[in-house]
């Protein structure tokens, strides 16, 4: 074929433009599917672990809900079906804000408090026989910030669901952008001048007759250094994802361990309700002066309704290691993810270094005749280093990876 693009030659060639074209589209497919084979394990690494971690915080949850609703069982049957419902109310809350809700902790926190403080002034602080009208139970809720029947309880507990649920949520947002930031990589865009010199590299040799000859080293390194510039603009961004990732995962242990606080949340609330109990009498002068004496309503509670057998079973096997399992999963987790720090910095040369460049000595390719050695100079990685690459022109930055550059500042600064 005289009508080539690429693959020209001083040489005959036995290439026409229909498989000049073939082979350009071969060529990207490959560098595509070599791009996605070098990060399978790192991507699998990733979002296996954001299921586990996931799947560990909803059973977190529902242990400490299921504690929780058995402290009201156990030790207040008579408003155990009211509370239970609130109980229920607070963890979808919990569950909601650690997977990416726009909820306040405090907010939360607050609401569970007033929603319990007319069912535990109608049970504890001033019980008859029978319960108090809801408008009634609407004024108390309304006004348990200012009686504070809790103590400074509440206030105890949005200190420790703040500090410990942030983490926990940061942590998730972080895996998932983890799984994004591989995803967006695997499937680059390609610019036209990249193309032509991938195909120039692969397949031109076929069209000389060269099927076995492999591109020289330092070839290999400016065309895939080239055609991978953008890429290697997330690695400085990577690295400091991991590193944050690594500072994140060792300040989620200790007193606001998630584990800790959530299992520990029944002890909060029963603290509470002591409280309660010992200043009934005052607490008792108080409603009346803010919303008057109880206004009653002939119903009774039913009983406690929480099955606590259902659950207990599969949860005991969970709470015995619970805070050595996710202490333990993260430091393995991270200590793995460590090893790819430098994975976008090195991505070109492991490329040409493991598969597609010809082993040192070795007679090579490049791009024109097969050669003893390559004789242009090799530019480094990045956009910069790319202005003297004599294979590839690089044309300033790919606005998706700008995109997904901002996104690893923005939780690295979280």
């Amino acid at each position: 074929g005289v009508d080539l693009q690429v693959c020209t030659s001083k040489n005959p060639t036995c290439c026409t433009k229909k498989m000049e074209e073939r082979y350009q589209t071969a060529a990207k497919q490959d560098i595509q599917q070599v791009l996605q084979t070098s990060s399978a394990t790192l991507k699998f690494l990733i979002s296996r672990n954001a299921a586990i971690f996931q799947e560990t915080f909803e059973t977190l949850i529902r242990l400490a809900e299921n504690y929780t609703s058995t402290l009201f069982c156990n030790a207040y049957r008579n408003m155990a079906a009211e509370a239970t419902t609130h109980v229920q109310e607070f963890f979808t809350d919990v569950g909601l804000f650690i997977f990416g809700t726009d909820v306040s902790t405090e907010e939360f926190v607050n609401r569970f408090f007033d929603t319990l403080f007319p069912v535990v002034y109608n049970h504890v602080i001033n019980p008859g026989l029978t319960d108090i009208s809801l408008e009634y139970a609407e004024c108390l809720r309304t006004a348990r910030r200012d009686i504070r029947p809790f103590g400074n309880v509440p206030k105890k507990a949005i200190g420790q669901m703040g500090r410990s649920l942030l983490p926990s949520r940061t942590f998730l947002q972080a895996l998932n952008l983890g799984i994004e930031v591989i995803n967006t990589t695997d499937h680059l865009h390609f610019s036209k001048d990249c193309s032509r010199a991938l195909l120039r590299m692969q397949y031109c040799p076929h069209c000389q007759g060269l099927t076995l000859s492999k591109p020289c080293m330092g070839y290999c390194l400016n065309v895939i250094r080239g055609c991978l510039a953008n890429m290697a603009e997330v690695d400085l961004h990577w690295r400091g994802y991991i590193q944050s990732m690594e500072e994140l995962s060792s300040a989620m242990s200790g007193t606001y361990d998630i584990e800790h606080v959530l299992l520990n949340f029944h002890s909060l609330v029963n603290e509470a309700l002591l409280q309660a109990r010992v200043n009934g009498p005052e607490l008792s002068e108080q409603v009346n002066k803010v919303c008057g004496p109880p206004v009653r309503k002939p119903t009774q509670s039913p009983g406690c309704s929480f099955d606590q057998d259902k659950d207990n079973q599969g949860l005991k096997i969970f709470s015995r290691d619970s805070e050595e399992t996710l202490t333990s999963r993260r430091k393995e987790f991270i200590s793995h993810l460590r090893l790819y720090r430098a994975f976008y910095g090195g991505l070109a040369d492991q490329l040409c270094g493991n598969e597609l460049a010809a082993a040192d000595g070795l007679p090579c390719w490049n791009g024109e005749d097969v050669v003893r050695s390559y004789t242009h100079r090799v530019v480094g990685s990045g956009i910069k280093a790319q202005s003297g690459n004599p294979e590839v022109k690089v044309k300033g930055t790919d606005p998706v990876i700008s995109q997904i550059i901002d996104k690893l500042k923005h939780v690295i600064q979280v």
